[in-house]
């Protein structure tokens, strides 16, 4: 059994939850866990459980977020699934995080654009996800940027702090970039009061992690296991 957890991402500066991402879990051995691999997650399952979760969704704010590997997002009825459920969660934004994760075969970036530019065409959104890790990397993601509307830098790829210097320079690269292309930029992974003090030092405003809440469930049936 496949279900979304919602976690909230915030803008500190209005300090206020500005949108929630749609983490997929599986219930085995009598508990929620993360996926044993999330790209053997059928896009057919994606699909009718993002359906079955719009459907229960109501919430005010601007976006909700989903991730896909370069797999999945070429699938049809995911692509179909993902226009039905724009339409139930509208005005709120169905936002598409592209993961870092390879696949094989490799999915070229001009595919990448026709699929992006055909769910941007349609109000969806495209987000580049953990960008400096696995395949979202500099220069590979660059013709990406005229599609995309978000960069997400995640510190808990690498266990990082903000008060780390290397760790400032990676974030300072990504921020630049996504100012430069005039996109969002998300900074997840903030657990402490100590990155979220740095986060505040270095102006970043769009946040997301424990610090700010964990995901919960989203319930499609009332007998969903807690």
């Amino acid at each position: 059994m496949y279900r979304f957890f919602i976690q909230p991402q915030l803008n500190t500066q209005a300090q206020a939850v500005v949108g929630y991402e749609l983490l997929m879990k599986e219930y085995r051995d009598g508990r929620w866990q993360m996926p044993a691999s999330f790209s053997d997650i059928s896009a057919k399952t994606i699909a009718e459980t993002l359906i079955a979760t719009a459907r229960k969704l109501s919430l005010k704010v601007g976006s909700v977020s989903i991730n896909v590997d370069r797999f999945q997002i070429q699938d049809q009825k995911l692509l179909d699934a993902l226009v039905i459920a724009q339409g139930m969660l509208r005005p709120v934004k169905l936002v598409i995080e592209l993961i870092e994760s390879a696949v094989k075969p490799a999915v070229s970036n001009a595919k990448l654009i026709q699929i992006a530019n055909g769910l941007n065409e349609v109000g969806i959104q495209f987000c580049l996800d953990d960008v400096g890790s696995g395949i979202n990397t500099w220069p590979e993601i660059e013709p990406l940027l005229p599609y995309a509307c978000e960069l997400k830098y995640a510190l808990q790829n690498y266990k990082e702090h903000l008060d780390q210097a290397e760790t400032d320079r990676r974030v300072s690269f990504w921020r630049n970039i996504a100012n430069v292309n005039s996109i969002r930029f998300v900074l997840e992974g903030i657990d402490n009061d100590r990155d979220d003090a740095w986060a505040d030092l270095m102006k970043i405003d769009l946040r997301q992690g424990y610090y700010y809440g964990k995901p919960s469930l989203m319930k499609i049936n009332a007998d969903d296991p807690d």
